[in-house]
């Protein structure tokens, strides 16, 4: 949505993930953690994903065509989707990859003070950005939970880059702890169970954004909340005598489809009752702001149920 913050949140994202990547990447280098590898390519991951959400925040403002006439919303899922592909093949089973490497083939950890200064700095970034996107959350989020608000919301952004954002800090904590036990014991089994840890949490974020963003792609209601506000302005006209089969349909995070059968009240003036459905549609629209496309079809009152 153009005022919930989602673009903030994105671009603190992205710049925070393209430091933590330099950095992680640097500290493999001298101390050859697979721990460290596998943050340093889901940080790869994550940078490319805060790309693949601008570019589909992009394409969804364009204007609509003949062979899509409600407009391209549906495009910000479509690369939220992608997002989660990308977390789970290049960060979740690469990291898996890594950890079984580590431990079948342990090789010592060399360098490590690199690797607990990089943690630590990328812990802080990670940690700005995190409040960024909480920051930016809670202007929508309402009393809903925090689980409610990523299963509710229209909006991909917002929730790829708050789950995101979790999961970098969770990661970073597993790889301080899979190098810090390794330094301790010497036993670099360690780091692999770090990657490994990583790996799984990754494929777990990257399987409910999956589950998520797809119900948006497939077609998804409004919230009851907006449905009830609906309803409220249909109940509440006087020149409906019932309605019925009111459906939602979102197109995009900001574009709703709105239809539902309506029964007039008789009075046998035909233009009076176009106007009437003209208003019914002005006041949906103004208690419904996304309401891109409404559509009261006028039904005799023995068909309505």
């Amino acid at each position: 949505m153009s005022g919930d913050g989602s673009h903030q949140a994105t671009l603190a994202a992205l710049a925070a993930n393209v430091g933590v990547a330099a950095t992680k990447f640097v500290a493999f280098f001298f101390t050859g953690s697979s721990a460290m590898l596998a943050e340093g390519i889901h940080s790869i991951a994550d940078t490319g994903n805060q790309g693949l959400l601008m570019l589909g925040r992009r394409r969804a403002k364009r204007e609509p065509s003949a062979d899509h006439p409600f407009g391209y919303g549906r495009e910000r899922y479509f690369y939220g989707f992608l997002v989660s592909l990308v977390l789970f093949f290049g960060g979740g089973l690469f990291a898996l990859y890594e950890g079984y490497e580590k431990i079948a083939h342990p090789h010592p950890l060399e360098s490590w003070p690199w690797a607990v200064g990089v943690l630590v700095a990328a812990i802080v970034m990670e940690s700005l950005s995190l409040r960024t996107a909480v920051r930016n959350s809670n202007r929508v989020r309402g009393g809903r939970s925090w689980a409610g608000f990523i299963r509710d919301a229209k909006a991909p952004e917002l929730p790829v880059v708050l789950l995101e954002d979790t999961a970098a800090l969770a990661g970073l904590v597993f790889a301080l702890v899979g190098v810090g036990l390794t330094v301790l014991t010497g036993n670099s089994a360690f780091d692999g169970l770090g990657s490994i840890a990583i790996g799984l949490l990754l494929v777990a974020v990257a399987v409910t954004l999956a589950r998520e963003t797809k119900s948006m792609i497939i077609g998804e209601a409004a919230t009851p909340a907006v449905q009830d506000a609906i309803e409220k302005v249909l109940d509440g006209d006087p020149s409906i005598q019932a309605f019925a089969q009111v459906r939602t349909l979102h197109l995009g995070p900001e574009d709703l489809l709105i239809a539902a059968r309506v029964t007039m009240h008789s009075s046998g003036d035909v233009d009076g009752a176009a106007q009437a459905l003209a208003e019914t549609e002005r006041r949906i629209r103004e208690q419904v702001s996304i309401a891109s496309a409404v559509y009261l079809q006028p039904t005799p009152p023995e068909r309505v149920s």
